[in-house]
C-alpha cells in the first residue's frame, strides 16, 4: 500500500524561541497544534535526520524537517448565509463576522461559518491560506465575538498579511463591555497558557514549575485598554492586542476581576448582563499594510444588540 500523500516543511525557528519544540514549530510553522501533534506522534518531524520528541527543548536557528499530513479540505461554499464585506481590493477582503458564527470550519464537511459564505462569493480564498480549512483567513475571533475578519485573496497576499501579524504590525481594537468600575487604561501582560479549551493566567510569580495541571507552555500576551464610557457598574473599553492568544481579552480580564459582560465562560454569574445573550466583545477597527502599498483602517459597526445593551445601561444610570 502505497504511504498516504504528505507535505513537507522546513521549519526554521526564531533566534529568541525557548520551551518545547512541539509548541515552537507550530508557533513557527503557523499551522494548527494538532497537526504538529500528530506529526510527532507519527515520528515525521526530524532534526539533523535524527528523529525529535515534542518535549525536547527548542534551541533558536534550529531548522525542523517535518512532513504534516494533508489538512482537510476547502469550505464548502455556502450561499445560504449572508456575506458583508466591510473594505477589500482585489487582493484582500475584510468581512464583518456576525456573533455566534465561527471563522472557519473545523470539519471537512462542516457549514454555516464566515470562510463558507467566503468561500461562495470569493472562490480563490479558498486556496490562500496554509491550512484550506481556513479559507483565506488570516487570523480568526471567537465564535460568540462579532466585527472584523481579514482574509487574503491569494496565498502569496496570505503570507504577506501573516507577516504582518507575526511582526505585531496588524492592530486589532476592541470594543468590550466588562463588569465593575475601570477607573483608567492600562495594560496586563500575565502570560496565559492553554488547558482544555480555555485560558489560564500564569502569573510570574507562579513560576515555570507551577504552571496548572494539564496546561500547555504559558505564551506572551499583552492587552491594552482606555476607557471609552463608564456605567454605574459596568464599563465600556477600547481594548487593543498587539499579542493573539486564545480568548485573551476574555482571560485576562476575568484575572483582573472584571469580566466581559455576557462571558458566563469566564467570569460566571459575575458577567451575567440580562437582556443579552452572547459576551459583549466586538472587533471594532482593524488596521494593516495593505498588499498594493498604503496603510488602511476598517471598522465594523456596533451589532445592534450590543448598542441596545448600552442603551439600557445608559438610561438605569440617568
Amino acid at each position: 500500500m502505497d504511504r498516504p500523500r504528505v507535505i513537507l516543511h522546513h521549519v526554521h525557528l526564531h533566534a529568541s524561541v525557548s520551551g518545547r519544540l512541539d509548541r515552537a514549530v507550530a508557533d513557527a510553522a503557523e499551522v494548527g497544534r494538532a497537526a504538529v501533534k500528530r506529526a510527532f506522534l507519527q515520528g515525521r518531524v526530524r532534526i539533523d535526520g535524527r528523529r525529535a520528541r515534542a518535549s525536547d527543548p527548542a534551541i533558536p536557528g534550529q531548522v525542523v524537517l517535518m512532513e504534516l499530513e494533508p489538512p482537510a479540505g476547502a469550505p464548502v461554499p455556502d450561499f445560504g448565509d449572508p456575506l458583508r464585506v466591510l473594505a477589500g481590493s482585489v487582493l484582500w477582503l475584510v468581512a464583518d463576522k456576525p456573533a455566534g458564527m465561527p471563522t472557519h470550519p473545523l470539519r471537512a464537511d462542516e457549514r454555516g461559518t464566515l470562510a463558507n459564505a467566503v468561500a461562495a462569493e470569493y472562490p480563490e480564498c479558498a486556496d490562500a491560506s496554509l491550512d484550506p480549512r481556513e479559507g483565506g483567513a488570516v487570523h480568526r475571533l471567537d465564535a460568540d465575538t462579532s466585527g472584523c475578519v481579514i482574509f487574503a485573496r491569494g496565498r502569496e497576499v496570505w503570507e504577506m498579511l501573516r507577516a504582518q501579524l507575526t511582526a505585531r504590525t496588524v492592530e486589532k481594537v476592541y470594543l468590550a463591555l466588562v463588569a465593575g468600575k475601570v477607573s483608567a487604561g492600562g495594560v496586563c501582560s500575565v502570560p496565559l497558557a492553554q488547558r482544555a479549551g480555555r485560558s489560564v493566567p500564569v502569573p510570574a510569580e507562579r513560576g515555570a514549575g507551577r504552571v496548572p495541571s494539564r496546561a500547555g507552555t504559558p505564551r506572551p500576551a499583552e492587552t491594552r485598554w482606555v476607557v471609552a464610557r463608564a456605567f454605574p457598574h459596568h464599563t465600556l473599553l477600547e481594548v487593543r492586542i498587539p499579542t493573539g492568544v486564545m480568548h485573551q481579552i476574555r482571560a485576562h480580564m476575568a484575572y483582573l476581576g472584571h469580566p466581559v459582560a455576557g462571558d458566563l465562560d469566564y467570569g460566571g454569574a459575575a458577567a451575567a448582563l440580562p437582556g443579552l445573550d452572547r459576551h459583549f466583545l466586538h472587533a471594532w477597527k482593524v488596521e494593516f499594510e495593505r498588499p498594493e502599498g498604503g496603510r488602511v483602517e476598517v471598522q465594523s459597526p456596533m451589532p445592534p444588540e450590543l448598542a441596545e445593551a448600552l442603551t439600557r445601561l445608559g438610561q438605569a444610570g440617568a
